[in-house]
């Protein structure tokens, strides 16, 4: 009965209680918001790598090494030697390597030196793996990858040749012009650090830095030509006599991505590989670093939630205000109920329901928006953002923050209820 009158009497001031709704779904929309992307942001962060079971560096801090391998940032302390890459090649724990060699840039952005197994394996976000908007991998010694980002700001094409400097300024006076790559192909979208990234052959970069410490010029190179051989886009292993020519012209990488033949067997190879006594190296669980790396961040997650907290706070006072200023318009309302029998308990009852209707309604419209809005982004987060929308909206945190909206409105309520409480004890004693 008394739902009957506290939806009479909303649709009666539907003008106020519209422009209320408004704010309280503005509101709880930003929290749910906040709330589901912190989550989503903090999942898609963790799996900025995915699929690489170990990170194999020089000795180092865990987050060291994980920032300059995977996103790019800093500088290696050292560098190993490709004898560690032949070691975890026979490993019988080993299903693949990826070895990454750093240290070069082109225009301000980051030069990463590998070979084909970087786009069979590396993996990013949900296990997704690496894909070409245009072009292949690595066709030849001197082929180039570059990132989407890297492609769309410097207007690169599939054949266009480019120049490494060395060093990772924006600005380089050690340009390796003797030795241009020319690019292959051109990454899709991701997210991630790959975007900003040129990626070179290993074979390109010992050659241009072998090139540099020689002195040779470039017109010396262009009167007589050193033919490429070509290296295998679908074999991303090669072959085992291109492994040997490898290793006669590598000398060392800065990082090595692992993957294992079975998860399980991480920490063990983990522990072997940090108790190597031979060449000191340093192996992480990329999962373990990037969690401890989210930890350092964790403040501008709460700062977001804190805002939208006060948000809904501003949105509680505004019901607040629209009720209290109703109370003098609903003067006749409550002589009327008053005169059918309705006491001041039942006022108070009135009040609070119609409090409560509206927010539980506005919380409703907001998890429909919200759900619509992150279905609609989805694909345009993760490509532009690198945010990965897994799941849905409807989660423990969310009902969790409705049944949290609903108390606090409730409690809030209190301040108008009691107001129309008083209002009808008044006027029953009057009618007395």
């Amino acid at each position: 009965m008394i739902g009957k009158i506290a939806l009479a009497s909303l649709k009666h001031r539907r003008t106020s209680v519209l422009l209320t709704l408004i704010s309280i779904v503005i509101s709880v929309s930003l929290l749910l918001g906040v709330e589901f992307i912190r989550g989503q942001v903090k999942q898609s962060f963790t799996r900025t790598v995915s699929g690489v079971d170990l990170i194999v560096g020089a000795p180092t801090g865990n987050l060291n090494l994980l920032l300059y391998s995977v996103f790019h940032m800093g500088n290696a302390t050292n560098g190993i030697s490709w004898e560690q890459v032949d070691k975890l090649k026979q490993n019988k724990l080993v299903d693949w390597v990826i070895p990454v060699s750093l240290g070069d840039s082109h225009q301000g952005y980051r030069v990463v030196g590998t070979d084909n197994r970087y786009f069979s394996h590396y993996q990013y976000g949900d296990k997704q793996s690496i894909q070409f908007a245009k072009g292949g991998p690595f066709t030849t010694k001197r082929s180039a990858v570059v990132g989407s980002q890297v492609a769309e700001a410097l207007d690169y094409q599939v054949g266009d040749e480019i120049v490494i400097a060395h060093g990772l300024g924006n600005v380089s006076f050690k340009q390796h012009d003797d030795h241009p790559f020319r690019v292959s192909g051109i990454l899709s979208p991701t997210g991630t650090p790959i975007d900003k990234a040129v990626h070179v052959t290993l074979q390109g970069v010992e050659m241009m830095h072998e090139n540099a410490r020689r002195g040779t010029s470039r017109s010396m190179r262009i009167q007589k030509p050193e033919p490429e051989a070509a290296l295998s886009a679908e074999e991303p292993e090669h072959a085992h006599h291109e492994d040997k020519h490898e290793a006669a012209q590598l000398t060392q990488v800065t990082a090595i991505f692992v993957g294992l033949t079975s998860r399980a067997a991480a920490l063990q190879l983990q522990y072997q590989l940090n108790q190597n006594n031979e060449e000191p190296v340093l192996a992480i669980l990329p999962g373990m670093a990037l969690s401890q790396l989210w930890q350092l961040m964790g403040g501008i997650e709460k700062l977001l939630l804190g805002i939208s907290v006060l948000i809904l706070v501003a949105s509680l006072i505004g019901l607040i205000t629209m009720l209290l200023a109703s109370m003098r318009e609903r003067r006749h309302e409550i002589a009327v109920l008053r005169a059918m029998g309705a006491g001041p308990v039942a006022i108070l009852w009135l009040v609070q329901t119609e409090a409560l209707l509206l927010a539980l309604g506005a919380c409703l419209i907001a998890l429909g928006l919200d759900s619509l809005l992150f279905v609609g982004l989805k694909d345009f987060l993760s490509t532009k953002f690198g945010l990965f929308i897994t799941g849905n909206l409807l989660t423990v945190n969310s009902g969790v923050i409705i049944i949290c909206v609903l108390a606090a409105t409730w409690l809030c309520s209190f301040v108008p209820a009691l107001a129309a409480y008083r209002q009808a004890l008044h006027a029953g004693l009057s009618q007395r």
